[in-house]
């Protein structure tokens, strides 16, 4: 008998939007788990990645910790994903790169309303803020691009079950149009 593929899954720079997502195919999981051999991810509560045949990344790369933890995903992963619009193309938290590093820094924690004991944090145990949020396909190469704020559990579980069974993948319409 064959293993089943490993799968991972991680979050950087988001609101976890796309693991929900995930959540949301409901019953379907208990499909999914006789497809799939789930290795990091918030299901599993594994904390570090083995070798896997796909991995799913939301999540835009806005600090040093999200480079490295994307980079160790793309060096473990066969196939990745960019999962919703923060991994595909920096998302809402991108927003931020409309205006310095330091502008929102001083705004966050100096001048910013409702500001007490202003100063900006310089405490080693927080990673480093890049000067802006990036799209991981910036840092990694990324073999898909899954649209959508998030997408939806329907169209998170077509991509799932076409790309494992080695079809092509084929979005019908209402999963991947956004009003």
């Amino acid at each position: 008998m064959t293993d089943k593929p490993r799968v991972a899954t991680t979050s950087l720079c988001g609101c976890f939007g796309c693991h929900m997502s995930l959540l949301d195919i409901d019953e379907r999981i208990l499909q999914l788990v006789q497809l799939v051999r789930f290795d990091r991810t918030p299901l599993t509560d594994i904390k570090t990645i083995g070798e896997c045949d796909l991995g799913l990344i939301e999540g835009g790369v806005a600090n040093a910790e999200n480079v490295e933890v994307l980079r160790e995903f793309r060096r473990h992963c066969k196939v990745l994903v960019a999962v919703g619009a923060c991994a595909v193309n920096g998302g809402i938290p991108a927003m931020r790169n409309q205006f310095t590093l330091k502008e929102c820094l001083e705004e966050s924690y100096v001048g910013g309303v409702g500001v007490h004991n202003p100063g900006i944090p310089n405490d080693p145990e927080i990673p480093l803020l890049l000067n802006q949020v990036h799209p991981i396909h910036e840092v990694v190469k990324v073999d898909y691009f899954l649209p959508g704020c998030p997408p939806s559990a329907d169209t998170l579980w077509t991509f799932l079950t076409e790309l494992l069974a080695g079809q092509p993948i084929a979005f019908p319409y209402t999963q991947i149009h956004y009003d």
